[in-house]
């Protein structure tokens, strides 16, 4: 169940992340409370993991599905740059990602 909880709990944080965006510097009432509900939603999902997931796993894992996540998305919605090697980092952090949970 504990990955469970870490893969909610990435989830979670590509939605704030992305929400930071949305909220431009906080301004923005609505995207504001609803980026610190996910914020909080994600750090409980990553407490509840962590219980049972040796806790430098567990957050290397819960940070790079955000990162992954933030970056697919930022290309996706927001056009960013997407070239060889950018998508090649991306690569690594899947690896990471993959090899953290083959060893725990």
């Amino acid at each position: 169940m504990a990955w469970v909880y870490l893969f909610i709990a990435g989830i979670a944080e590509i939605g704030w992340a992305l929400g930071m965006k949305y909220t431009e510097g906080f301004t923005k009432p609505v995207p504001t409370i609803l980026t610190l509900a996910v914020m909080a939603i994600s750090v409980v999902f990553l407490a509840l993991a962590v219980k049972q997931l040796p806790l430098g796993t567990a957050y290397a894992v819960w940070t790079g599905i955000g990162t992954l996540g933030t970056v697919l998305l930022g290309i996706w919605l927001f056009n960013e740059p997407s070239d060889l090697i950018r998508m090649s980092c991306i690569g690594l952090i899947i690896v990471g990602i993959v090899g953290l949970k083959v060893v725990s």
